[in-house]
């Protein structure tokens, strides 16, 4: 939210610094994200002066430019050449002095002294357009005669130059979304924290003046839903004349980022920035029968708003209606009939207040954010809904001309009724741990206009306006209280109290920060992704069961609509944004929960119950490393990122050789595998399928790991570490060479061995593949490393031939394995 410094001044006198005011806005929890400057006309005419023609003659080398001297209140005149066909001697003129920056449209330039077909130019003579005061190009701009020579450009256009607030409202902070309500919490921490503005205060708009000037036009207003609208207020102005806004009050608008759109709309749009209370301007030409209903329309009803797209209305949305037809959604949008235009010549004005739950709901199914529907869903005062009326009635009255045609129509059936606490002094200095003087206590509520109903020695019993949407307790009270006194003038004692935690083994935070350090030290970039996704991804029930997808009751938008079932989509879309930048050797990983939902039939009743988990998501595709004449060209692939993921089960205690290799294997790959510990699926892992990578416009393999987290932190759970001391007997390699079916997998031959070797065998290394002509077709034939020791003793020839014997035997039982000795 966007706040004018020169705004705020309106309501509120401080001589505190753009810094100090700054650090007090997010002290008293507005935090200042931004702070920029504005300038009505781009760069501010910054050396741009008033001047006069003296000499006027033509260019010796040019006959379409002039070279004149011109007097600009300095010591001695400037020569400049001007191309304009208009200029002569004895014109008031505006220059643009060397040094100067002119602003054209989107592009800028400096003006310099040079030489123009020989002759010196000092400075520039400017046209409407190259000043940004008009579109005008025809010529130079010749101002009046009784112009002071020397005045700065700024001075004479009247530049407008301000200090806009970027500010951070958090969601419960719906009374500061205003100007009013920014100058009020000021007002009070500046009156709690400077004795010289003790009695500081907010000056509000005067409304005293207004009145009605007849009854030629008044309007009906019947509110049928009085939960989804508790107020409904409204006036009429007529003889308007619809035009542009005067100068001040589009620069109001445009300094905090709102389009002007003609005096009527900007006057509606000054008093939602300035009260917080959105206001709507329709036609009353359009009101048929004079009347307005607020009431709910049939489900599917077509409306078309001011955007000219047409909309299905829900149920539950509550519309803005004249006696035939929906003119406006009610909080949200208005419609395009009932806009005004520049033919409007009544207006009929609504300042309402309605449900926030109703707004947000029909905000959410429209997709539509305003200005508005940012109040309302918040919460607005439905005490304020008429003085912003009389305030808008009146400006357009001054702006537009016109008269008030009405009296003020307002429907009110259950005012608010104001929520009362008793808040004790005793309490208070408990709960902040500090004692405040009840006197600053009593200062900072008043400057809050939160109401003092009786006092005693002990406390204060408080009436709590209904702008203050988030006080409801005495914890509410006193944090507003601390807001304005200040959290920083809370001392900290010496004390301090602590209590014994106890974690379980293991810290998963300290596994996954160990796990997330090894991959980043392997050229793995972690990646972050939302946990929504599109149910456009689950349909047709290829890759993932549509029927688990734990769907959205209200969708953020239609890409986001269900929670997502695996990180593998996402971390897709993620790999399609950088290969389709050109970053094609990427690596990355992910630590993310998915979720699913399943449905039991309980007698008769499918009852659903969901489930979510966490998973470690890896990607790799392109090149392993970067290109280069010195490095392979090797790329990546299923050995490489299964190397990767053998040794982060290392680093948790996980031993690979633990594990068994299920049969099943998900859609979504072309080749991999699954591994299970104890019946548990532990990571799988393989090169992804070409029709899904093609559905993400991937046209390079892409491998992928799966971890399912929660039970690999099981796994490591009953891990326990222990120490052995390095063997002194020595180690001792045998080969075998092997020739077996294609269908026969490395995982087999690694398990059968370690089962037949027990403890003596302690690696297993696949060193060399062949498959080609000099072996049977369907065959392969692998070369094996074994890494035999005893921990007792050295081995002897004896023992390690009977071993060896033992394992060709297995391999070629279990697996039809031919072994080549």
């Amino acid at each position: 939210m966007k706040i004018s410094y020169n705004w705020l001044r309106d309501y509120l006198d401080t001589n505190l610094t753009i810094e100090e005011l700054s650090h007090l806005l997010t002290d008293i929890g507005l935090e200042v994200e931004a702070v920029e400057t504005f300038e009505s006309l781009k760069g501010g005419l910054k050396g741009v002066v008033t001047g006069k023609v003296i000499t006027c003659e033509r260019h010796p080398n040019a006959d379409k430019l002039s070279v004149t001297t011109v007097d600009v209140g300095g010591a001695d005149l400037l020569h400049i050449v001007c191309g304009a066909p208009n200029v002569a001697a004895g014109q008031k003129v505006v220059v643009a002095t060397t040094g100067t920056i002119i602003h054209k449209g989107d592009e800028s330039f400096e003006i310099k002294k040079s030489k123009i077909r020989g002759e010196v130019s000092e400075g520039m003579i400017c046209a409407e357009d190259e000043l940004g005061v008009g579109d005008s190009h025809d010529g130079i701009m010749v101002l009046p005669s009784d112009v002071r020579i020397g005045m700065p450009a700024a001075e004479y256009f009247g530049v407008t130059n301000d200090i806009v607030f970027e500010i951070g409202l958090t969601p419960n902070r719906a009374d500061a979304a205003s100007h009013l309500g920014v100058a009020r919490d000021l007002a009070a921490a500046l009156t709690a924290r400077h004795p010289e503005h003790r009695f500081a205060g907010v000056r509000k708009p005067d409304v005293g003046a207004f009145k009605p000037d007849n009854n030629n036009l008044p309007v009906k207003v019947v509110v049928e839903d009085v939960i989804a609208c508790p107020r409904y207020s409204g006036i009429t102005v007529s003889g308007i004349k619809v035009g542009p806004s005067p100068a001040w009050l589009a620069d109001r608008l445009k300094a905090i980022g709102v389009r002007p759109v003609n005096n009527v709309v900007d006057v509606t749009n000054y008093v939602l920035f300035e009260y917080g209370q959105p206001l709507h301007a329709f036609d009353a030409a359009q009101i048929a029968g004079n009347t307005v209903v607020v009431k709910k329309m049939p489900e599917g009803t077509p409306f078309v708003t001011l955007d000219e797209t047409e909309r299905k209305l829900g149920a539950e949305d509550l519309m803005i209606c004249n006696s035939s037809e929906p003119m406006c959604i009610a909080g949200v949008f208005g419609g395009i009939k009932s806009g005004v235009s520049s033919s409007t010549t009544a207006v009929f004005l609504e300042s309402a207040c309605f449900n926030p739950v109703s707004v947000r709901k029909t905000s959410k199914l429209h997709m539509l954010k305003t200005d508005a529907s940012f109040r309302f869903e918040r919460g607005t005062d439905p005490e304020i809904t008429v003085t912003a009326l009389k305030r808008a009635a009146l400006m357009i009255k001054e702006i537009c001309g016109g008269e008030i045609s009405s009296g003020v129509v307002d429907v009110y059936p259950e005012p608010v009724i104001h929520r009362r606490i008793n808040l004790s002094y005793d309490f208070v200095n408990r709960f902040t741990g500090q004692e405040i003087p009840a006197k600053d206590i009593k200062v900072i509520l008043k400057g809050l206009e939160i109401g003092i109903l009786s006092e005693s020695s002990g406390g204060l019993e408080l009436d709590i306006p209904p702008f203050k949407v988030d006080v409801f307790g005495i914890a509410d009270v006193i944090e507003e209280i601390l807001r304005i006194y200040g959290y920083n003038k809370i001392e900290a004692g010496d004390k301090l109290n602590t209590s014994i935690s106890y974690h379980q083994r293991p810290d998963r935070e300290k596994l996954q920060n160990l796990v997330a350090d090894y991959l980043s030290n392997n050229g793995f970039h972690e990646i972050m992704t939302n946990s929504l996704s599109s149910s456009a991804y689950y349909e047709g029930g290829e890759w993932f069961d549509p029927e688990k997808c734990v769907k959205m009751l209200n969708p953020l938008s239609r890409e986001l609509d269900v929670m997502r079932q695996t990180l593998l989509f996402s971390g897709l879309e993620s790999l399609a944004y950088n290969l389709n930048r050109r970053q094609l050797n990427l690596k990355f990983y992910e630590f993310g929960v998915v979720y699913e939902q399943t449905g039991a039939n309980v007698k008769g009743d499918v009852v659903r119950s969901y489930r979510e988990q966490k998973l470690l998501a890896l990607f790799a595709t392109g090149r392993l490393v970067p290109e280069s004449w010195y490095n392979s060209e090797s790329s990546a692939d299923f050995y490489q990122l299964r190397s990767y993921v053998t040794a982060l089960l290392a680093k948790t205690g996980i031993d690979q050789r633990r594990l068994q290799v299920s049969e099943s294997l998900p859609p979504f790959f072309a080749s991999g595998n699954v591994y299970t510990l104890n019946g548990k699926a532990i990571y799988c892992i393989g090169r992804l399928h070409d029709r899904l990578l093609k559905q993400f416009s991937i046209g390079q393999p892409v491998f992928y790991a799966g971890i399912h987290w929660d039970n690999l932190v099981g796994a490591v759970r009953n891990h326990s570490v222990s120490y052995s001391e390095v063997s002194r007997f020595p180690e001792v390699r045998r080969d075998l060479a092997l020739v077996l079916d294609k269908s026969v997998k490395y995982a087999d031959l690694e398990a059968i061995a370690f089962r037949t070797g027990k403890q003596l065998l302690k690696k297993v290394n696949l060193f060399d593949v062949y498959e080609g002509d000099k072996i049977e077709a369907g065959k392969k034939s692998y070369a094996i490393s074994f890494i035999l020791q005893d921990e007792t003793k050295t081995l002897t020839d004896k023992e390690i031939d009977k071993f060896m014997d033992r394992l060709a035997m297995a391999l070629e039982t279990e697996t039809g394995a031919k072994v080549r000795r």
